[in-house]
């Protein structure tokens, strides 16, 4: 059976613990009903920016976990990011990209290059300190808690399947005004 992006959202959310996690594009509107109330930013509505906006949010939180869940199209929109991560070499700093061959938001066309795209390559080629491709919903349940103590920046590919619902299928939401204002007092918070 495929891993869906709802799949990992689930998995994420269990061990979550003090880090942030960055939800883009097709795992938001699992992100807002699996885990409403932890430490997060979704990253809808600029495709491609989550590895940067974690990326900012791993330098500004050096002590928490930052945990991006990216996905193939988005990451392809601004695919020099992986170079910009691997270069401030954040520890902290954990990539997921669930890879599913197609820009599922905008109605699943395919990606350039389809499945032949190898974002743990991209990686290791980058700079990243850690990179590796997972297939399977067990493996990535077993390999998920070490990965979230790894040295990063860590890169994980997961083969994929589509989301039940994407940001523009699924209702609810808040402004990223308001996201960052509530993130910010659950950090000072802490």
């Amino acid at each position: 059976m495929t891993m869906t992006p709802e799949d990992v959202v689930r998995v994420v959310a269990e061990m979550q613990g003090e880090g942030i996690v960055v939800p883009t594009m097709t795992t938001v509107p699992a992100w807002r009903t699996t885990a409403p109330e932890a430490a997060s930013v979704a990253c809808v509505g600029f495709m491609g920016g989550a590895s940067s906006l974690g990326l900012g949010l791993a330098l500004a939180e050096p002590g928490r976990r930052i945990v991006v869940l990216d996905g193939d199209g988005s990451l392809l929109m601004q695919l020099g990011s992986l170079a910009t991560v691997a270069g401030a070499a954040p520890k902290n700093y954990t990539h997921v990209v669930m890879a599913n061959g197609v820009y599922h938001t905008s109605g699943s066309q395919g990606i350039p290059a389809g499945d032949r795209i190898d974002f743990e390559g991209l990686a290791r080629s980058a700079g990243y300190a850690h990179a590796e491709t997972i297939d399977n919903l067990e493996d990535f349940r077993i390999r998920w808690p070490e990965l979230l103590t790894r040295e990063g920046p860590v890169m994980v590919q997961l083969i994929t399947g589509e989301a039940e619902l994407t940001p523009m299928t699924a209702p609810g939401g808040k402004p990223f005004a308001q996201q960052v204002a509530e993130l910010r007092e659950k950090l000072q918070g802490a």
